[in-house]
């Protein structure tokens, strides 16, 4: 039986915002850090950010249609 073959996809870029970049993201879009969907303090995909309880992580997301688009996370512990 041949082996499926496996595709890898490569994480996104992710930062961490700044106290005043996160404070413009609410204003901006009118919302609370209670609104905004949760990642892992312990993700590994922040790990390199020392992210904690509290933070937004930015997300950049390639796309086919719009190029790349970006998605916020609130900082949770894991």
């Amino acid at each position: 039986m041949a082996e499926k073959e496996q595709k890898h996809t490569i994480i996104p870029k992710h930062t961490k915002l700044s106290e005043k970049e996160k404070q413009e993201l609410f204003k901006k879009y009118d919302l609370t850090i209670k609104e905004l969907p949760k990642i892992l303090d312990i993700d590994p995909a922040i790990a390199h950010l020392d992210a904690k309880e509290g933070d937004v992580v930015k997300i950049a997301r390639k796309s086919l249609t719009a190029g790349e688009s970006m998605y916020y996370r609130s900082v949770t512990h894991g």
